[in-house]
């Protein structure tokens, strides 16, 4: 009964709670000797929907997350932050309305979410505050959007600054252009008040971003994604010049196992001088980049050349697996390596000897025991490449992972 709590429940009042624990650690931080550590995160969720009319609703969530036995590197948020209120929007209109209005603090969520996402692997997931309306017909769906992220602070309410960063957007989807495959076209301008220019002056960063993504079946059991962007703009007296493109394709090889090969390429650029007045390094805005460009999570859609071949089958009823090899390369040797949420990793000052970064093998496996429970795990190891070992001590990396999920009062 516990896990059927909505079936009793009137039916304007609807609730699900969520309890994630993950075991994780790293060798290599930094890829350094002596920097590893394992640790526990902890995230707790409890949400409440209340829809007294069909088309309109209020949904709350809270939100817990903790980390136990962490003793290297940060502790804070992404990884800790107390009870506080991770979601609170009302909703007009329903999934299937002409128009719908969802306003307050909510998620975004648009394509693979290589540029905005939720960022839900982390223990302190994204959100934002704003509006955003979606209008539905027969051949076009578009989604627009006024909003600023949500910053998380560890013993304090999570709070936006509007007057500080803006994200607005118009994303759209349609499927009759190309058949059998959907063409999702996109625009985002973002926002960013003080930021350092390449001259050392504080400016606005006011930037566009313009692209599209297309995801499709081709005969023969193959299907495609690809996504490319392009941005313009100014931060101060810079200017903003730069591109990524995403190109993937998959071939079915056996229907009933679900059994896939992957080869993919990824680009972003970078900036071939940090002090010419022109930033070339793409800006990955807000995704959720975890396993997007290798599960250890240290290589993020910036500057970047990466190749992957991997594959995924069922190898049992509920049970997924899948694996990968990742190389990768910088776009410009004057520019850094930058991670999964687009932090710097590593710079060689006046640029690097090489630009070949590294290697890396994953493999993961997904168990689904029921509509409540889930268990996953993965392994990631790095091996350092002719840059790593330049601008770093070149240590090896690696990081496993075992996680549990348990959907409580719903079904899933």
């Amino acid at each position: 009964m516990p896990n059927r709590l909505n079936d009793v429940l009137p039916e304007w009042l609807r609730v699900r709670g969520e309890f994630r624990e993950r075991f994780e650690g790293f060798d290599g931080l930094g890829f350094a000797p002596n920097r590893d550590d394992t640790y526990w995160l902890t995230r707790f969720r409890f949400d409440a929907t209340v829809r007294p009319h069909p088309l309109f609703g209020v949904t709350v969530q809270g939100q817990d997350a903790r980390v136990g036995d962490k003793h290297v590197g940060p502790t804070g948020p992404p990884f800790r932050d107390q009870f506080d209120l991770r979601l609170a929007h009302a909703d007009i209109g329903s999934a299937k309305s002409t128009v719908a209005l969802r306003a307050g603090r909510q998620e975004l969520v648009f394509g693979d979410q290589r540029l905005i996402g939720h960022l839900g692997w982390v223990n302190t997931p994204r959100s934002f505050d704003g509006a955003r309306v979606t209008l539905r017909g027969t051949k076009l769906t578009a989604d627009a959007f006024a909003l600023s992220v949500v910053t998380v602070a560890d013993h304090a309410f999570n709070k936006s600054a509007f007057d500080t960063s803006q994200l607005y957007g118009l994303y759209t989807s349609t499927s009759a252009l190309v058949p059998r495959s959907t063409l999702e076209p996109f625009v985002f301008y973002r926002v960013a008040r003080d930021l350092v220019s390449e001259r050392g002056t504080l400016g606005d960063l006011q930037q566009v971003t313009l692209g599209a993504r297309w995801v499709g079946a081709l005969p023969a059991a193959l299907d495609y994604n690809i996504e490319m962007a392009a941005q313009t703009g100014s931060l101060g007296p810079d200017d903003v010049r730069a591109w990524a493109g995403h190109w993937q394709m998959r071939r079915t090889l056996h229907a009933r196992r679900a059994l896939r090969a992957i080869g993919e390429y990824n680009f972003a650029s970078g900036d071939s001088n940090p002090a010419d007045g022109t930033r070339g390094t793409f800006d990955q805005l807000y995704p959720t980049g975890h396993d997007k460009y290798g599960l250890s999570d240290q290589v993020g859609w910036k500057n970047l050349h990466h190749l992957r071949a991997g594959g995924e089958v069922l190898a049992r009823k509920a049970l997924v697996v899948n694996g990968s090899y990742h190389s990768w390369w910088l776009a410009d040797r004057r520019d850094a390596l930058y991670n999964a949420g687009g932090v710097p990793v590593a710079r060689v000052p006046g640029g690097a000897a090489s630009n070949h970064v590294g290697q890396e093998v994953d493999a993961q496996a997904v168990f689904t025991l029921s509509p409540q429970v889930q268990v996953a795990g993965g392994y990631s190891y790095v091996f350092p490449g002719a840059f790593l070992k330049q601008a770093t001590p070149g240590e090896r990396y690696s990081a496993p992972y075992v996680m549990v999920t348990y959907v409580f009062l719903a079904e899933r």
